[in-house]
C-alpha cells in the first residue's frame, strides 16, 4: 500500500466503482471578495462533492480538498455538503464524507459559521433517515469534529490525521508529547471516538466498502442482504470445546465467517459490530469479559440505537457476572445502565439472546433479557441464570446454618448443587420461561437462523409518545 497522500479525487475515484461518480456543484465558487479572496481561485470552494455507485448501490460523497485554502470551510462549501444531504434523503442513500479540513474560513465569518451550522441541521435531519459516514483523512478540529460524532460510523487513519475540539496544546497541564488527544490511538482507544482506526487511506477506503454493504440505503430499504453461500445447517464443533471467545463465538457463525467489529479499539470488555445470517445483516452485542461498565455500555446502547433505527436485527451474547465495582466507575454505571437498557428495551427490531455462559443479577437482566423485551432467548446447557453464583447465595442463604455446623465444606456443597439445580442452571430458566430454549454450542449457527427466519415478520408498534426521556 502506498504511504502517500491521496488527493480528495482520489478517494472518490478509489471508493466508488469506475467511471461512476457524477460530480455536483463544480462550477460554485466562493462569494466573498474580502481580505483578496476574490484573487484566489478556489475550485469548487475545496469541496469535491457528488454521487456514484458503491457495490451495488448508489451513494452520495464529499471529499475536501487540502490544497485549495487548506480545506477550509467556507460559505458555499458548507452549502455544497448541505446540497448533498438534501440529495441524499430525498433519495434514499447513504452520505460517505471524506473530512481533511484546515477550520472555519476566518475570511468569511459569519457566512461561514451560518453555513457551517446548516450542515449540522442536515445532519441532525438525516440521522435515522440514512446512513452517515465520516472518514478522518487528514485535519478535523473544532466544529467539524462534531461532524463525525454526529455520524454513525467514524473512519481515522493513524498517521497523518487528527481530529479534536481543542488542540492539544490548548488544554491546561497538556503539551501534545505528553498526551496527542488529536491522535488516531487516542481518539479510538481513549475517548471512543472512532469506529474503525485504519492502516491508511486505501485500508479506510476499502473497509468502508466492507461496511455499507452490510448497511441498507436509508431508513426504508430492504437492500442490506446478500446471497448466502455458506451452509445454512452449518455445525461448528469447535464450539463445544472451545472456551468462550465473543470474537471467535460472532465470526464461526456468521456467513462466510464475516465479523465486522465497530469500535474495536474501545470498551473492549463489550464488542459490537455486523455479521450476516442467511445472508441478512445482524448487528452483534456481546459481552467479551463477564463485567458491565460505562463505556461498554455507553458503546452497545448508541450500536443498538442505529440498528433499530435501521431496522437491523439484534443479537446480544451474554455472559456477565456483574457490574464492574470500582470509584470511577461508580460515577456513570447506573445512568449508563439505564440508556442501555432503555435503548434495548425501546428496539422494535428482531432481538435475540444467546446465553453462553453466566446471566446474573441486574447486569444478566439488562442483557437482552425476556424482562426487558428479547424475542427469542437461547441457552447453552452450561449456562448459569439466576441472582448470583449458587454459592455466594448459598452462603447467605444459609448463614447460620453454616456457621453452626462443624461439617462446613459438607454443607456448602450439598447446599450449592441443591441451589444451582432449582434456580442458577438453564433448565430451571427454561421452566419459568426465561430460556426458550437450550442448545448445543455447535448448533448455533443453524438455531440462530431459524431464530431470525422464525421472526422476519415481527410487527411492533412503538408507544404513543415522541420519545423516552431517558
Amino acid at each position: 500500500m502506498s504511504d502517500s497522500k491521496m488527493s480528495a479525487r482520489e478517494r472518490i475515484e478509489l471508493l466508488l466503482e469506475e467511471n461512476s461518480f457524477v460530480e455536483l456543484g463544480s462550477y460554485v465558487s466562493a462569494r466573498n471578495t474580502d481580505y483578496n479572496l476574490g484573487a484566489k481561485k478556489v475550485e469548487g470552494d475545496g469541496v469535491i462533492t457528488g454521487y456514484g455507485v458503491l457495490g451495488d448501490r448508489m451513494v452520495y460523497v464529499y471529499s475536501q480538498d487540502a490544497s485549495m485554502l487548506g480545506g477550509s470551510m467556507g460559505e458555499m462549501h458548507a452549502r455544497k455538503i448541505s446540497a448533498v444531504y438534501d440529495m441524499a434523503m430525498k433519495t434514499g442513500a447513504p452520505v460517505i464524507g471524506m473530512i481533511d479540513c484546515a477550520g472555519l474560513r476566518l475570511q468569511e465569518a459569519g457566512d461561514a459559521l451560518a453555513a457551517f451550522g446548516s450542515i449540522f441541521y442536515k445532519q441532525v435531519q438525516a440521522s435515522g433517515k440514512i446512513p452517515q459516514i465520516a472518514a478522518v483523512c487528514g485535519m478535523c478540529g473544532g466544529g467539524s469534529s462534531v461532524m463525525t460524532s454526529m455520524s454513525d460510523f467514524t473512519f481515522m487513519t493513524r498517521e497523518g490525521s487528527a481530529l479534536f475540539v481543542n488542540s492539544p496544546n490548548t488544554l491546561e497541564g497538556n503539551i501534545e508529547s505528553k498526551q496527542n488527544t488529536a491522535s488516531a490511538s487516542y481518539q479510538a482507544e481513549t475517548a471512543g471516538n472512532v469506529d474503525f482506526l485504519c492502516e491508511d487511506e486505501q485500508d479506510m477506503i476499502q473497509k468502508i466498502r466492507t461496511l455499507v454493504a452490510f448497511l441498507p440505503s436509508d431508513y426504508e430499504a430492504d437492500d442490506a442482504f446478500m446471497e448466502c453461500e455458506d451452509d445454512l445447517n452449518r455445525v461448528i464443533e469447535e464450539l463445544n470445546d472451545s472456551v468462550y471467545d465473543a470474537g471467535y463465538l460472532l465470526s464461526s457463525i456468521a456467513d462466510g465467517h464475516g465479523f465486522m467489529e465497530t469500535k474495536a479499539d474501545y470498551a473492549g470488555e463489550m464488542k459490537t459490530g455486523f455479521l450476516r445470517l442467511n445472508g441478512m445483516t445482524v448487528g452483534a452485542v456481546a459481552n467479551a469479559q463477564p463485567v458491565l461498565t460505562a463505556e461498554g455500555l455507553k458503546k452497545a446502547g448508541r450500536f443498538v440505537r442505529f440498528c433499530d433505527a435501521f431496522s437491523i436485527p439484534v443479537l446480544t451474547v451474554t455472559d456477565v457476572e456483574g457490574m464492574k465495582a470500582t470509584l470511577e466507575e461508580e460515577k456513570d454505571l447506573a445512568g449508563a445502565m439505564a440508556e442501555f437498557t432503555a435503548e434495548l428495551a425501546a428496539a422494535n427490531v428482531a432481538k435475540v439472546n444467546l446465553i453462553v455462559g453466566k446471566a446474573f443479577g441486574t447486569a444478566g437482566v439488562v442483557m437482552n433479557s425476556k424482562s426487558i423485551g428479547a424475542d427469542f432467548v437461547l441457552a447453552w446447557p452450561q449456562a448459569a441464570i439466576g441472582m448470583m453464583d449458587a454459592s455466594q447465595a448459598v452462603r447467605i442463604i444459609y448463614s447460620d446454618e453454616i456457621a453452626e455446623n462443624p461439617d462446613k465444606p459438607t454443607l456448602i456443597r450439598e447446599k450449592t448443587a441443591e441451589y444451582q439445580e432449582l434456580q442458577s442452571n438453564a433448565l430451571a430458566a427454561a421452566k419459568r420461561g426465561y430460556v426458550d430454549d437450550i442448545i448445543t454450542p455447535d448448533a448455533t449457527r443453524k438455531r440462530l437462523i431459524a431464530a431470525y427466519e422464525m421472526l422476519f415478520g415481527k410487527k411492533q408498534e412503538s408507544p404513543e409518545k415522541k420519545h423516552t426521556a431517558i
